[in-house]
């Protein structure tokens, strides 16, 4: 009984099939496509592809900048810890836990630079975030920070690195313009570029590694963001031995790089594929 019901139900899908196939040849036989509407078809086809052609390359121009800015991170901080009194201005986690230290007179960092450089940083992040809001694009904040580093850069070449007004003031500029860069890749939420800070990008690694169960997800990315910020810090490094001038000058053109490298999109805009 169970076969006669199951066979009747493919004869009546058969059927089905059939009557649709007969009314879709009977429709076309009396509204035949036109030239021009087949014309028309192949043409939003082809816009269609430019479209994913144009969008593929601004995200790989988009991933390029935000690889340039790790690397550039990388810079800032070694120009900062080794050559202006041991302080950070790209990675804030590191200035809140060396601010507890200096409060209670440990180690060697001043409470007044990490401060200065603290709030520098929110300052550039509340510039970034103000941009961002009114539909700036990303390159247009990246090209703001790479001019705050510019002056950072020049103070540093006429104001020397050993004095103390000289070393707050090139604090305060290299804090405010990591400020920009992190508030607008923080609009962006491209997944494990963040350029400042790579816990998350390390936890991922190991947390989504075969080892851990997982497919290890964006591994590719995840490592470059590793490279490019020990990269970076290893030329600021050697840049600093001959002065604190050289690794600023040199973020400064690496931001600068960076904003002729990214495409002229809204900081809010979505974030490439993973």
């Amino acid at each position: 009984m169970t076969g006669v019901s199951r066979g009747d139900a493919r004869d009546r899908l058969a059927g089905r099939l059939v009557s649709r196939a007969t009314a879709s040849s009977a429709l076309a036989a009396v509204h035949p496509p036109t030239q021009g509407s087949l014309e028309s078809d192949m043409a939003s086809l082809n816009d269609t592809k430019n479209v994913s052609n144009t969008s593929d390359t601004s995200d790989s121009r988009l991933l390029g900048a935000l690889g340039i800015l790790t690397l550039a991170t990388g810079v800032v901080d070694a120009a900062s810890v080794l050559g202006l009194g041991h302080v950070f201005t790209a990675n804030m986690t590191g200035n809140v836990v060396f601010l507890g230290f200096s409060l209670t007179g440990a180690g060697h960092v001043a409470a007044s630079d990490c401060a200065v450089a603290l709030a520098a940083f929110l300052l550039g992040a509340v510039v970034g975030g103000r941009l961002a809001a009114r539909g700036g694009s990303f390159k247009a904040a990246i090209r703001l920070e790479a001019a705050v580093l510019s002056l950072a850069a020049g103070a540093a070449w006429l104001l020397g690195d050993r004095s103390s007004p000289s070393r707050l003031v090139e604090i305060s500029l290299l804090a405010a313009g990591m400020g920009i860069q992190n508030a607008s890749v923080r609009k962006l939420a491209v997944p494990d570029f963040t350029t400042t800070v790579l816990t998350l990008t390390l936890t991922g690694l190991a947390a989504d590694s075969s080892l851990a169960g997982g497919t290890s997800p964006r591994l590719s990315r995840r490592l470059g963001s590793v490279a490019l910020m020990l990269l970076g810090g290893l030329t600021g490094a050697l840049l600093a031995r001959g002065g604190v001038r050289w690794p600023i000058t040199g973020a400064a053109l690496l931001a600068a790089g960076a904003s002729a490298t990214s495409p002229p999109r809204r900081a809010t805009a979505a974030a490439p594929a993973p």
